[in-house]
């Protein structure tokens, strides 16, 4: 979903990644980083960008933990 570029400058991004998964933890977390790709390609690289995808990755590792109950 993101190039090497895009980890290159917000390695953050690499732990979006959600192909390994099985249902339904894989469609939660491709949702997260379906708004990961949206964040990366539409705000400047800042220090917000990076706590917005910060927090979206504590948003996502939640939503998994919820759904292993």
């Amino acid at each position: 979903m993101f190039t090497d570029e895009e980890i290159k400058l917000d390695p953050v991004l690499k732990y979006f990644s959600f192909a390994h998964l099985k249902y339904p933890l894989l469609h939660i977390s491709k949702e997260h980083a379906v708004l990961a790709k949206f964040i990366i390609d539409n705000t400047p690289r800042n220090p917000e960008r990076t706590v917005a995808l910060r927090k979206l990755l504590e948003a996502k590792d939640a939503a998994v933990r919820a759904a292993l109950g």
